[in-house]
């Protein structure tokens, strides 16, 4: 017990001193700062979920004791507890009663991916509430401070006007793309976790095949659900839009999984992988087209037919 206290303790410290970076202002520190879940993570997967909850507890009381008091609760609530719940729901598992080396079934890499887009909405509706729940309330939040950042930059009158459109537009887009990017960071530092303890010989799970991962079956109802309610009016509609922008960021993440499965076995796969993450990283929208994809195989099994045209794998030699 003393040990994960221990670990608990260097990792809350380390995420804290990533947390804390960004207020250096340089770019670096904006990759630290979406870095700071990492070490939870760490401490999570490779030595339990307890000293994940120390970490996050600790990291938050180090930052409210220099920062003030109210980071304690903003970040235990946005970073250290998504980041211990991530950790935690990746340490299940339960006996199948099957012989080695499957008589131990781990908690599903695509029910995890769904969690970190369900998380990854909360914590933007969380910040969202901090405004109120009426309509014009978070909006002229956001607008407010949107104006400020913005329009220091602005000296000429028609500076001025081409700004005031550019907030009516991200005062509506910036939610849901807050979701879609707190999705991406989720996912990814789960991802480096894993791969971090694995190197250190501490991961119990074994790495899962990525490209077969499953969607829970709830998955597809919900994010329609979020979808027609993204139409309502007001804070429900806006709540809506933001649990529906990080599932549909969770299904393009599927796609790629997709991609991965289906073009095995093609002799440009290298090229053809390679330029669908340049064109989302260069061009943003193709990113449309990878959602799609891994919607159509939750729904047309994609993958499965791919696999019957294949054949079963060779025998090995």
């Amino acid at each position: 017990m003393t040990q994960l206290i221990l670990i608990g303790i260097a990792a809350g410290a380390a995420t804290a001193v990533l947390f804390a970076s960004v207020a250096s202002g340089s770019l670096f520190s904006v990759l630290l700062f979406y870095l700071a879940p990492l070490p939870i993570l760490i401490a999570a997967l490779g030595w339990s979920h307890w000293a994940a909850l120390v970490a996050a507890v600790f990291a938050s009381v180090s930052l409210a004791a220099v920062f003030g008091p109210f980071l304690f609760a903003a970040f235990l609530f946005g970073i250290g507890l998504p980041a211990w719940w991530l950790g935690y729901l990746a340490l299940l598992a339960r006996p199948t009663g099957q012989p080695e080396p499957n008589d131990i079934e781990w908690y599903p890499v695509g029910h995890l991916v769904v969690w970190s887009a369900i998380l990854g909405a909360m914590i933007v509706i969380a910040a969202l509430l901090n405004f109120g729940i009426a309509e014009e309330g978070f909006r002229a939040a956001l607008r407010s401070g949107l104006e400020r950042v913005l329009k220091m930059q602005a000296r000429a009158k028609e500076q001025s006007v081409d700004i005031n459109r550019l907030i009516d537009f991200l005062v509506i887009a910036l939610p849901p793309a807050a979701a879609v990017l707190t999705t991406i960071t989720n996912v990814l530092n789960l991802w480096l976790a894993s791969r971090v303890v694995s190197v250190s010989g501490r991961l119990k799970r074994p790495q899962p095949d990525l490209t077969e991962m499953q969607f829970p079956s709830y998955a597809p109802l919900l994010t329609g659900a979020v979808i027609a309610g993204s139409f309502l009016p007001g804070f429900v509609g806006t709540a809506s839009g933001v649990l529906a922008a990080s599932l549909l960021m969770a299904y393009a993440i599927l796609g790629f999984a997709v991609l991965h499965n289906i073009t095995r076995g093609v002799g440009s796969r290298i090229l053809l992988l390679g330029g669908a993450y340049a064109s989302v990283l260069v061009l943003g929208w193709p990113a449309l087209l990878m959602m799609m994809l891994g919607l159509a195989d939750a729904a047309l099994d994609i993958r499965g037919r791919a696999a019957k045209r294949r054949g079963p794998p060779p025998p090995a030699t």
